[in-house]
């Protein structure tokens, strides 16, 4: 017998907690903060109004910096960070609930149709400055060799792992790939304002490629770039832009160039979205598959904050996955408001927004031991 899809959205709901009578007192919920989640919050703005708890809720796109100054500031009631947020002035009230998961994207300009891949050390040295033109020798190593691609097995679009925990593999098919690049000067394209993006990127470059990328990660990225951001060299070469937007839409307009933003910005900019060859030595798409394959691998440590494992060897895995945390206290005022953003929360976990909405956006469920974890930051918010 076939389930109406309004009975299995109501399981979907009943599962998450996520189907109430009206509550007494309805919260119109303010958030603001991380620009990488914003697509998936805002997708999901007018589903969790329906969604039966009474609840909504705007979110004020910017950066992961200006979440964290809002909550220091308790302006707003939850905020959005794709880095931890460890400074001074973060209250004991604090956590952080890994909320949102998606891969950061590298974008380039380049006119052919072809697929590029791009290895850690690669990537590195392009942003570094010491690979400057397309045609370089170890861009055109990793675009023609032999690799195998991982194709993992999945469950109404969710991945399905063995008793571990590890996804498992339905088939590896030999593949072969042929790039003829073109002799052109790479024009770089970095993020100038402070964000969670740049500094997740610039951790990936720091522990995968320790020996070209120097400095440790930052959320401003030109203080993590290993040398003189504004030396002649770079002069015309690395150009920047604030925010994702920013970054994209002058990548756009500017032939030969690369930069790092989310996957959804490729299509609007026409700009191309590369493969990135993981430490098993496969060029992986940035995909919900390849990314819960990394994540699998992440520890999480007492206050919700999650160590990447970019040196793991899992063969899916697409290693520039992370993680959007949500910023909410353990000590709200308002116990209304408490209960508002735990379903706030644990919506935008449900597959009612992560898959029917995130994945279309080129999101990733969070699942398994993550999803547990996560859940479990959300019962402290009170």
């Amino acid at each position: 017998m076939k389930i109406s899809m309004l009975a299995k959205s109501a399981a979907v709901a009943l599962a998450f907690g996520l189907i109430a009578s009206t509550p007494a007192h309805a919260v119109d919920l303010q958030g603001s903060g991380a620009s990488f989640p914003a697509l998936m919050i805002e997708a999901c703005k007018a589903p969790f109004a329906n969604s039966g708890s009474g609840h909504t809720y705007t979110y004020a796109s910017s950066s992961s910096g200006t979440g964290q100054k809002n909550s220091d500031n308790k302006i707003g009631d939850f905020w959005m960070s794709d880095d931890p947020y460890t400074a001074a002035t973060k209250r004991s009230t604090l956590i952080h609930v890994p909320l949102v998961a998606a891969p950061i994207a590298v974008l380039h300009n380049l006119p052919s149709r072809n697929t590029l891949s791009l290895s850690a050390s690669t990537i590195a040295g392009i942003f570094a400055g010491t690979i400057t033109k397309w045609n370089d020798p170890a861009i055109v190593k990793d675009n023609n060799r032999e690799f195998n691609k991982i194709v993992y097995k999945t469950k109404n679009g969710v991945l399905v792992k063995d008793s571990k925990g590890d996804p498992i593999v339905a088939r590896s098919i030999p593949t072969k790939t042929r790039y003829t690049l073109p002799n052109k000067p790479i024009k770089v394209v970095y993020r100038s304002d402070s964000s969670g993006t740049s500094a997740n990127f610039t951790n990936y470059l720091n522990k995968s490629a320790p020996t070209v990328w120097t400095k440790k990660n930052n959320k401003v990225f030109k203080d993590s770039f290993p040398g003189d951001i504004n030396s002649p060299a770079n002069l015309g070469r690395i150009v920047s832009a604030q925010s994702s937007t920013g970054v994209a839409q002058t990548a756009g307009k500017t032939p030969y160039s690369i930069t790092y933003a989310e996957v959804n910005y490729a299509t609007a900019n026409r700009l191309k979205i590369a493969n990135v060859i993981n430490p098993a030595g496969n060029s992986v798409a940035p995909e919900s598959v390849g990314v819960g394959a990394f994540l699998a691998s992440a520890t999480q440590d007492a206050n919700g904050f999650l160590s990447y494992d970019y040196a793991t060897k899992e063969k899916g895995a697409y290693p520039l996955g992370i993680v959007s945390y949500l910023l909410a206290d353990t000590a709200y005022p308002d116990k209304a408001k408490a209960d508002a953003v735990k379903a706030y929360a644990n919506f935008v976990l449900s597959p009612a927004c992560a898959q029917v909405k995130g994945e279309d956006l080129g999101f990733s469920v969070i699942e398994g031991e993550l999803l547990k974890k996560a859940q479990s930051q959300i019962a402290k918010i009170g």
